[in-house]
């Protein structure tokens, strides 16, 4: 794989994130475009379209169950619905545990343990209200969605192309930080000598 970065992510998601299994992805696509457009063009909720949806597959289920009551027909084939209190007890661990951690965190950074982590998180949660005020989150969503599945592919597609103009890109940058480090770096020095001649 040529995204050493996307290892950890497992072969299957990987695949799909790299559009190895394209049929997997473009139905993601698909239906990710399909919710963006019910929700954003036609004024639903996500509350009323999952209340919606529920509400016509209770009638056709119950109207289903009567009329073969009444036809002398096998009932809808409905598989018993339970959840198994392993299931739930292995759910609330994971949890727990994910739940403590970030409260450890939290407790470090409010108790000024981990400066650099602090930092890391303040420059982020700036990074997503600035975000968050220009977009709504459906649309954010679908956006990320949609980077998520291009860039790493067209990445891998074409890395050799991205790499050279990258690094021709970061020598522009470093030359241009040298010649204003350069400029200022004298100017500021010229300003301190002054004020020590002054002082």
């Amino acid at each position: 794989m040529g995204l050493m970065s996307l290892a950890f992510l497992g072969d299957t998601v990987a695949d799909v994130i790299l559009w190895r299994q394209k049929d997997v992805t473009m139905g993601i696509l698909l239906v990710a475009l399909a919710a963006w457009v019910v929700f954003e063009k036609s004024g639903y909720t996500l509350l009323s379209l999952v209340s919606s949806v529920l509400l016509l597959l209770f009638v056709i289920l119950f109207l289903w169950a009567k009329s073969a009551a009444i036809l002398n027909r096998p009932a809808p084939p409905l598989p018993e619905l339970q959840l198994s209190e392993e299931m739930v007890n292995e759910a609330a661990a994971v949890i727990r545990t994910h739940v403590n951690a970030l409260l450890s965190v939290s407790q470090d950074i409010s108790l000024g343990k981990d400066s650099r982590l602090f930092f890391k998180v303040a420059v982020y949660l700036l990074l997503i209200y600035f975000v968050g005020g220009l977009t709504d989150f459906l649309t954010l969503s679908y956006t990320s969605l949609v980077i998520v599945l291009t860039i790493p592919a067209f990445y891998e597609r074409y890395e050799d192309y991205v790499d050279k103009y990258v690094m021709m890109g970061y020598r522009k940058l470093l030359q241009l930080y040298v010649k204003l480090e350069e400029e200022y770096a004298s100017r500021f020095q010229y300003l301190v000598v002054e004020k020590k001649k002054q002082s």
